[in-house]
């Protein structure tokens, strides 16, 4: 099949407005101090939420694994991973790993919390103590739930977030 195009006189460019109309368009901005980029040299922490288990329909706990991981994003410059605490609904410390992980360029590690593990209640948390020797980024850390009951499964992740220090 051929197409022919006919090329009006009235031809203009078209612009956004005539394909969708009067729209809104929304664009997303990081808040302040998330994530600022080249901004943190040490000690700094972060903070993931994490969820041991779930509830259901009746109220029965869905038990999940949970693995936290901590990805230094930077091509470039190592971090030291220096301590990572473990903190239950209420706030207490119920864990923490202080050995240092040194995290070379683009690494990553991990901590896991086991499926049985009901000591944190629904509502835990990781916090991770980080430096390095000159400014770069923060290490993305995200904790990874999963669990599986019969032929049921699930599944989901949770970003963890820069902890601003007052100065």
């Amino acid at each position: 099949m051929i197409q022919r195009y006919v090329i009006r006189e009235d031809y203009h460019e078209n612009k956004i407005s005539d394909y969708f109309g009067p729209c809104v368009l929304l664009f997303y901005t990081r808040r302040p101090g998330r994530y600022p980029a080249l901004g943190f040299k040490g000690p700094s922490r972060l903070c993931s939420g994490l969820f041991p288990y779930l509830y259901r329909q009746q109220g029965n706990p869905y038990l999940l694994a949970v693995t936290l991981s901590i990805r230094n994003v930077s091509p470039a410059t190592p971090i030291t991973v220096t301590e990572v605490s473990y903190h239950d609904t209420q706030g207490q410390l119920l864990k923490i790993f202080k050995n240092p992980v040194p995290l070379n360029p683009l690494a990553s590690t991990r901590h896991i919390i086991h499926r049985d593990d009901k000591d944190g209640g629904d509502g835990a948390c990781f916090i991770v103590k980080w430096e390095a020797k000159e400014k770069t980024n923060p290490p993305i850390i995200e904790t990874v739930m999963i669990g599986t009951q019969s032929q049921q499964g699930i599944s989901f992740t949770s970003r963890g977030e820069v902890i601003l220090e007052k100065e």
